[in-house]
């Protein structure tokens, strides 16, 4: 099977950001969760650490779907893949 160099370019571009956003969810699920009890000072009144893991990482995941959706929609019609509604 021949693939176009379209459709190279459309998976290299959906790789690389699945990557990077996969190295962000590690990076705020891992990384700041391990440090997050070194982080002792207040955050609209609650201890940070306690703001990092009950909120912050779960508006972080939010924003990384919203954005790879909207992302990806901009890329499917970029290179003629959208989807018709």
């Amino acid at each position: 099977m021949q693939v176009s160099e379209n459709h190279q370019r459309y998976w290299s571009k959906n790789l690389r950001i699945t990557g990077i956003l996969l190295a962000i969810w590690f990076v705020v699920t891992f990384v700041v969760g391990y440090f997050a009890r070194d982080l002792n000072f207040n955050f609209f009144g609650w201890p940070f650490s306690f703001w990092v893991g009950a909120q912050g990482s779960l508006v972080v995941y939010v924003v990384i779907i919203a954005y790879y959706a909207h992302y990806m929609n901009k890329l499917d019609q970029e290179h003629g893949v959208a989807e018709d509604l």
